[in-house]
């Protein structure tokens, strides 16, 4: 079982002020947190990942009011989300300050800005009194982390630094919408879905590819084993010729013929105990060093949209 150093909000930041990494938890999934205004300490955060220089990565606040330190021409429909939404799992892409370090948007003049929900996140960005960036708390590309277990087991002793925060509630990252274009687009799904969003600014609000962000690669989110997403009809057709270990993540095991090659774990069927529960389910699966992994099609509703979207590139060759 890996060991980890408990920290309070203030132990973490002290930490972080010293240009230390520190894992903390948000209402989405574990972040890796360093200073945002620290290059040394983003290129530990980067190196420990394996992250891509080029890769962005989302400054964390503490306040809607600190957006104004990162970010410039802010729309008005950015502040109303703002306002509305947070703390919790959404980021904006606004148009950078020039102060704000190539380092954190990857090259790029726009930054990502997000003010996590969790308690104690909030208290450790407050004590440090500036952003933090926290891209996953896992190896680039790999399965993200949604307890400081999973965290621990990914790095082992290269992290002495974790903020338990428990389980994280929502599962699957933030939404994130890219205000540095014409106009606003969805670039990554999140729980919070389209429809919420059109609803609430009264325009619609779509799907689309911006400025380069955090999640969209096409495989992203994965496990080690080969992954495939089937629907029910053909699981019920294929299993029965299953002759090596399988791991399988299934809504309706019931309806499946099931073998004692295949080891399940049963998803729920609403999308957002389904997203909470999504990772530690393929860090299961991924942990059973079965030559493949199968995954239950989950339906194609909006509602679904996240799920469905982090499955896909789990899955993608």
């Amino acid at each position: 079982m890996p060991n980890f150093q408990p920290l309070s909000p203030a132990q973490a930041a002290q930490l972080l002020a010293q240009g230390e990494i520190v894992a903390f938890p948000t209402e989405t999934v574990y972040g890796l947190g360093a200073d945002a205004a620290n290059p040394q300490a983003i290129a530990k955060v980067y190196a420990l990942k394996g992250r891509p220089l080029d890769h962005p990565s989302i400054v964390h606040l503490s306040a809607p009011e600190e957006m104004e330190e990162w970010a410039r021409a802010i729309p008005e429909a950015a502040w109303r989300l703002a306002r509305h939404f947070w703390p919790g799992p959404m980021t904006l892409i606004l148009p950078k300050r020039p102060q704000v370090l190539p380092q954190v948007t990857g090259g790029q003049d726009s930054v990502g800005l997000r003010l996590p929900a969790h308690p104690l996140t909030r208290q450790l960005i407050a004590a440090l009194g500036r952003g933090i960036i926290g891209p996953s708390a896992n190896r680039f590309g790999h399965i993200s982390p949604t307890s400081a277990l999973h965290v621990a087991q990914e790095f082992g002793e290269s992290l002495p630094f974790i903020l338990d925060g428990g389980p994280c509630q929502v599962g699957v990252e933030s939404t994130i919408i890219d205000f540095s274009g014409e106009r606003p687009l969805i670039v990554r799904p999140g729980m919070l879905n389209a429809h919420i969003l059109s609803d609430f600014l009264g325009f619609p609000i779509e799907y689309g590819q911006g400025v380069r962000a955090p999640g969209t690669l096409k495989k992203h989110y994965a496990p080690d084993s080969p992954t495939s997403i089937w629907t029910l009809e053909e699981l019920q057709e294929l299993l029965p010729q299953v002759e090596e270990p399988l791991a399988l993540l299934a809504i309706h095991p019931q309806a499946l013929p099931l073998s004692n090659r295949v080891r399940t774990w049963t998803m729920p069927s609403d999308p957002q105990t389904y997203a909470r529960d999504l990772y530690a389910a393929l860090r299961w699966a991924d942990s059973l060093h079965c030559p493949k992994i199968w995954i239950e099609a989950v339906p194609s509703g909006e509602e679904w949209q996240a799920v469905g979207d982090r499955l896909r590139r789990a899955a993608a060759r």
